[in-house]
């Protein structure tokens, strides 16, 4: 196979089966009622200090409404909350919950496990042009 049909079978696989994969890995029993989406929003929010709605949705690349309507669903589920700024009452701050952080900390030993599984077996150099390979096609998608 050529260059081209090799990369193109490998990145369209890798693609489907990340999405496939990290569902079984992440959404289990104790997280049986979240998607991958709701997943990559609580990783958005993070555990620390409360974001407002801009900025998730800034970096989850999508509107402020359509991470309303995911944020909706992870409040009615437990593992979001809500505050209302002190100094000004519009902005809505989102932190995690107990529930929520228990799913961001399950979500992030999967990423650790997935990034070891990779290098493991490669040398530095193997890893640095990885890195370069990824980022310049992660830049790519970016650019679209």
């Amino acid at each position: 196979m050529d260059t081209y049909g090799t990369l193109n079978e490998v990145l369209v696989r890798l693609f489907r089966d990340i999405m496939d994969i990290e569902q079984q890995a992440i959404i289990t029993q104790e997280f049986n009622n979240i998607t991958n989406n709701d997943m990559h929003v609580i990783e958005a929010i993070g555990v620390g200090e409360p974001k407002n709605m801009s900025a998730i949705a800034r970096e989850l690349s999508v509107t402020v409404g359509t991470l309303t309507i995911a944020m909706n669903s992870l409040v009615k589920k437990g593992y979001v909350t809500r505050q209302r700024g002190e100094e000004d009452r519009r902005v809505v701050y989102i932190s995690l919950s107990d529930k929520g952080k228990q799913a961001y900390d399950h979500h992030a030993i999967f990423h650790r496990e997935m990034i070891a599984g990779v290098i493991d077996g490669l040398g530095e150099d193997e890893v640095e042009v990885l890195i370069k390979a990824l980022t310049k096609l992660n830049k790519w998608f970016r650019s679209l």
